[in-house]
């Protein structure tokens, strides 16, 4: 996520004292059952996060060798689970980066006739800042919580509609390279849907969720809180307090600082991003202490669970229920 710096080394600085996840906490939750209700478990967010996040991908920089990995494991996830290419091959080249980068994007065709053509863009950016000077003979800056835990989130969610295909409207899962140069994957592929003129009805972003926020009365706020009502609509489908607001996103203007801001500029919809780092949960953003071992399974997995049915029932219902505030 594109923080402001000094913003967020002032906050931290205040409670860095209890951000770092306990060895308790991180796996607290037991593997969840294969059920109707449960669609992803701890276990299996861990094993994917301790490969993306791994000191092998060297912290995913946007065209690096690192990251070469990072897209080749997302491609096949993608093509295991009957998410089919959104273009001729999963990978789209971006224009606007002068070295080779690429966002991945992928589409479940909707079921429904009529509504299939109307389409739901489901993203992550799945770069980070590769390799930083040294903190205690560490260089790499393995971007777990910022943000192969987003990533990690729109691949399950993938997972779930490619094997079910459950959807009426059409959903692409893209996965954006080039965030940390400045948004870059996402402006590219905004500009080049608008451009094909895509009847895209909302976009939903996920950035930094891996670790959960305390004493919140909900699970996740999004940026832009005001500006539609897709927290009312979330939280009608969820059937409880899944979707808050934070006043520091507001305060910090996160809403233009990660991938939901380009579609929002080019077509107008409603663009948010899902979140769970609160400036006060996570000491680690930007620094090479962003390792797997401190994201929280559980709440990830938790996370993923409650919001499949929300997706679902957004892209099932009858009308565009999701409407920009005036």
């Amino acid at each position: 996520m594109k923080i402001l710096c000094f913003a967020v080394a002032t906050l931290l600085a205040v409670n860095c004292g209890s951000t770092q996840v306990s060895e308790s906490t991180k796996m607290e939750s037991p593997a969840l059952p294969a059920s109707e209700e449960s669609f992803t478990n701890a276990q299996r967010i861990g094993e994917m996060m301790n490969y993306l996040a791994s000191n092998d991908l060297k912290g995913r920089e946007a065209g690096s060798e690192g990251i070469e990995m990072a897209a080749r494991y997302i491609e096949n996830y993608l093509k295991s689970y009957r998410v089919q290419p959104y273009f001729e091959t999963y990978r789209d080249t971006l224009s606007n980066f002068k070295n080779i980068a690429y966002n991945l994007v992928g589409v479940v065709e909707g079921n429904d006739p009529i509504l299939k053509d109307e389409f739901i863009l489901i993203g992550a950016h799945y770069d980070h800042i590769g390799t930083i000077n040294p903190e205690n003979g560490d260089y790499i800056a393995n971007g777990a919580n910022d943000n192969a835990s987003g990533t990690i989130s729109v691949l399950e969610m993938a997972r779930y509609f490619g094997a079910h295909n459950t959807n009426k409207r059409s959903l692409i899962f893209a996965l954006f390279s080039a965030e940390e140069k400045g948004l870059l994957g996402s402006k590219y592929l905004a500009k080049k849907l608008k451009e094909q003129e895509l009847n895209l009805y909302t976009m939903l972003n996920f950035e930094m969720t891996g670790v959960p926020m305390k004493d919140k009365d909900y699970l996740v706020y999004i940026t832009g809180y005001e500006m539609s009502n897709l927290a009312e609509v979330s939280n009608k489908y969820a059937e409880e307090n899944l979707v808050g607001f934070l006043p520091t996103a507001k305060e910090f203007n996160l809403y233009q600082r990660s991938d939901n801001y380009p579609f929002h500029e080019e077509f107008g919809v409603p663009s948010h991003t899902f979140c769970t780092f609160d400036f006060t949960n996570y000491a680690f953003y930007h620094k090479v202490g962003d390792e797997a071992d401190l994201m929280d399974y559980g709440h990830m997995a938790t996370l993923v669970n409650k919001t499949i049915p929300v997706i679902e029932d957004i892209a099932n219902a009858a009308n565009q229920e999701i409407k920009l505030n005036n």
